[in-house]
């Protein structure tokens, strides 16, 4: 039987003027809606104590294990208007598979599918007001989960408190799409093989925020990390997959190495390729292949996938070796067509021909 999320309201919600200011201009990961979705998870009973409830903060002992341990994981996704003012979620059972993959890999309880998708529908219906109507904005969603249990000692905590926020969301860049300026970086790694880099953990990201830094200082929107052992091969950006669109019609994307993270998105293009006249690969991409590729001509395109960004393309490479534009560095046909077509189901402007929507209201 799946868990009950028990609507309890927000006695003090947002007004209807202050939640209307804030979905004019909600920017990205800045505002949260009225409620949250919270469940607890222990040794000695499972997951209970499930309900929707006010949004607020935690109140954490000094000792709680994830300060110290950082024995936490987390998903994101979207729910989004269509024009007949239903609400709907993109292949969250897909994010659901994800999360109990990292919940696997960091010794966490797993939050089984149907509890999953139960906390984010109630949530979604508690806060419907919440969600966005302009183009290109939908209702963040935030789900994860996190030790904590008061206690020092290293070992995999006996309490989990599981939660999902949600947050109303414009585009991830501010500016709009436009392409973006990268720094590959070979000083830092953000995974190696046998670490965390499959899962969806805060440690990968924080791992990523000096290179990110790096990239600032180089004059890059974001960082391109290499893999961990020859410092040669793509893998991805700080919070994004990659893909490469070649002269002859490939479209290649890093090969799952156990360091990269299983995007939704980047699965989602994988399985469009050939819609587009495409062939998709998944294999290993030399950095000094991609970049003498992005020179002869030979890559026509290159460009970066998430759920929070959807579509991003890439205009330039830099590096310690020099600067490479990729192509005319404006966006590129294809990055062009793949992304309108993903926000065209997304937002119920074209036929889901592969099922991937899911109505929540």
């Amino acid at each position: 039987m799946s868990l009950p999320f028990e609507l309890r309201p927000n006695p003090n919600p947002r007004s209807q003027a202050e939640r209307e200011a804030v979905l004019a201009a909600p920017g990205f990961g800045v505002h949260f809606t009225d409620h949250m979705a919270v469940a607890t998870w222990t040794a000695a009973d499972g997951w209970h104590d499930s309900a929707v409830v006010p949004y607020g903060p935690f109140s954490l002992d000094p000792a709680t294990a994830v300060l110290h341990y950082a024995q936490e994981i987390f998903e994101g996704l979207k729910a989004y208007q269509h024009a007949d003012g239903s609400v709907w979620l993109f292949r969250p059972d897909q994010n659901a598979a994800r999360m109990a993959r990292s919940a696997h890999r960091l010794a966490l309880p797993v939050l089984e599918e149907e509890d999953f998708l139960a906390s984010i529908d109630a949530l979604v219906a508690a806060d419907q007001a919440w969600v966005p109507t302009e183009a290109e904005q939908s209702l963040y969603l935030r789900p994860f989960m996190f030790a904590s249990e008061a206690f020092l000692g290293v070992r995999a905590a006996q309490r989990v408190t599981y939660c999902c926020i949600a947050s109303p969301a414009g585009p991830y860049f501010a500016r709009g799409v436009h392409p973006v300026s990268i720094w590959i970086s070979t000083a830092y790694t953000r995974a190696a093989a046998g670490g965390m880099g499959a899962a969806k953990t805060g440690g990968n990201y924080a791992a990523s925020l000096v290179a990110q830094q790096e990239a600032s200082a180089q004059g890059c929107d974001q960082v391109m990390f290499a893999d961990a052992a020859e410092h040669a091969f793509v893998e991805e950006l700080g919070g994004m997959n990659v893909y490469v669109v070649t002269a002859d019609a490939e479209l290649i994307t890093p090969e799952l190495s156990g360091s990269i993270l299983e995007g939704v998105t980047r699965d989602s293009i994988l399985s469009l390729a050939r819609e587009f006249g495409l062939t998709p690969v998944e294999r290993r991409i030399g950095v000094d292949e991609l970049l003498e590729g992005i020179d002869s001509g030979a890559v026509t395109e290159l460009f970066a996938c998430g759920t929070a960004a959807v579509v991003t393309p890439i205009g330039v490479l830099k590096s310690e070796q020099g600067t490479h534009q990729v192509g005319s560095g404006e966006t590129g046909e294809t990055t062009a067509a793949l992304r309108k077509n993903l926000l065209d189901v997304q937002y119920g402007r074209a036929e889901d021909t592969h099922s991937w929507l899911r109505r929540v209201l």
